[in-house]
């Protein structure tokens, strides 16, 4: 974390709990890092990694807010947290989790505030309201649709467990990205945004 508005949202992933995921397709989540700024604690999110025929995705368009984004494929920190995009403009997809589209939910993060006087791919996130549209390509030039269903506002100690696992056989995108004031002691943004969208069928 640095002044000027790096991506405050590091859920906290054990990564010594990664493993499980190739024999019980679930993630233990707990709170591992200074860096992190939202804790997990102790709740089990369903990955769920059958073999898919869904694509990576490549790019996230949001019209409303005038995302167009390239989307890089991160996982998690030596410290345990979920990794952020390297550059400003661009968004980073949780690649140990579900691809877009497919069944469960899949996780998007990007950057929030200004650094050096540039702006970050998801500085008007908040803007998004439920029945708004977004889209991820993919690599095989498919386009699926999303609609937001609810935008959610976290403490950064909260249990945030709903952003990474659902079980309602539905797929879903949720979108993550900071939001309130830097704190200069904490390194971090006051509150998390995450922005729950539904595959549009």
């Amino acid at each position: 974390m640095f002044v000027g508005g790096v991506l405050g949202l590091l859920f906290s992933l054990a990564l010594s709990f990664y493993f499980l995921l190739q024999s019980s397709s679930t993630l233990l989540i707990q709170n591992t890092t200074a860096l992190s700024v939202t804790a997990l604690t102790g709740e089990e999110a369903s990955f769920g990694l059958p073999a898919s025929t869904v694509g990576r995705p490549v790019r996230l368009k949001i019209p409303k807010i005038g995302v167009d984004s390239v989307v890089e494929y991160v996982g998690l920190t030596s410290n345990g947290a979920m990794d952020v995009p390297k550059s400003r403009d661009n968004v980073a997809w949780f690649e140990i989790g579900q691809s877009p589209g497919e069944n469960g939910s899949a996780v998007i993060a990007g950057h929030y505030g200004l650094e050096n006087r540039k702006t970050s791919a998801f500085d008007n996130l908040h803007k998004l309201r439920q029945g708004d549209r977004l889209y991820i390509e993919d690599d095989k030039g498919v386009v699926i649709s999303f609609v937001v269903r609810e935008s959610r506002r976290y403490d950064p100690k909260a249990d945030a467990s709903a952003v990474f696992g659902s079980s309602d056989g539905k797929s879903h995108l949720n979108l993550v990205t900071c939001e309130g004031d830097w704190n200069d002691v904490s390194e971090s943004y006051t509150k998390r945004l995450v922005v729950f969208t539904d595959k549009e069928e």
